[in-house]
């Protein structure tokens, strides 16, 4: 699976499921299991818990292969921001991503594409690694504006990125997200030709080379092994099939 230098992410998105004890049960249980089939060294696997469960990941998966990370973040480390999660606070507390930008922040929260900027700046200025989420709806996609829309998300939240430093990428079209939709490997992989490019235009050879680049979008057992197969696909960033460690477990090599 691994392709140039870029290792294969398979990032989990529990979104707003799982309690601390759900969350603590299912971790301990997959760690249990994938320690009997140690991952790959060019694999990586990631959780994105919700807020109310960052301490019972880090504390689930200490000292095991498996990483976990935030699902949101705000761009100011301390402050008069009610509701809000600080990234200083995440890093203190072990967490290797944090997800910016999901559609679902952009459309039911309002995230502007300047914000997932700011937000990329300050996590990786606390050693944590983003993961920028760009993709089209439907409508803009049967305009013929699937490059414009995605390749404008990611300038815009690598505008203000620390060049020394790690970044994720993420492609999820918003229609094939909770919806049994998914992109077909060669929608899927064209788009993430463009952002390989697009990377490519703003850091170099070098770094469009390193940087992962993951498809989500509906990603079940049945179609991971052909979608990963794409040329420019680095993994998965998955939902409802990520709640399960039966439906989750078989998404990642080795």
């Amino acid at each position: 699976m691994k392709k140039d230098a870029r290792p294969f992410i398979v990032a989990a998105n529990w979104k707003m499921h799982k309690s601390p004890r759900e969350a603590g049960e299912f971790l301990k249980s997959f760690v249990a299991q994938t320690n009997k089939r140690s991952l790959g060294g060019d694999c990586e696997v990631v959780f994105f818990v919700p807020a109310i469960d960052l301490m019972v990941a880090a504390e689930s998966l200490r000292d095991s292969q498996v990483k976990w990370g935030a699902q949101n973040c705000y761009f100011e480390m301390k402050g008069a921001f009610t509701g809000e999660t600080s990234p200083a606070v995440l890093s203190e507390i072990g967490a290797h991503y944090t997800l910016v930008g999901h559609s679902e922040r952009r459309a039911i929260f309002h995230e502007s594409d300047a914000e997932t900027g700011k937000k990329v700046k300050a996590l990786q200025g606390v050693g944590i690694v983003p993961m920028l989420c760009v993709g089209e709806t439907l409508a803009e996609r049967e305009a013929g504006r699937t490059n414009e829309v995605i390749l404008r998300q990611l300038r815009a939240g690598l505008e203000h990125r620390d060049t020394n430093k790690n970044v994720v990428i993420a492609y999820e079209p918003v229609w094939a997200i909770g919806t049994g939709k998914v992109a077909t490997p060669q929608q899927a992989n064209d788009a993430h030709v463009a952002l390989r490019q697009g990377l490519k235009d703003l850091g170099g050879d070098g770094f469009s080379r390193v940087t992962p680049i993951l498809y989500g979008g509906s990603v079940k057992p049945e179609n991971a092994a052909e979608l990963g197969a794409q040329s420019e696909i680095d993994g998965f960033l998955v939902g409802g099939a990520s709640l399960e460690i039966a439906t989750f477990l078989p998404l990642i090599p080795g």
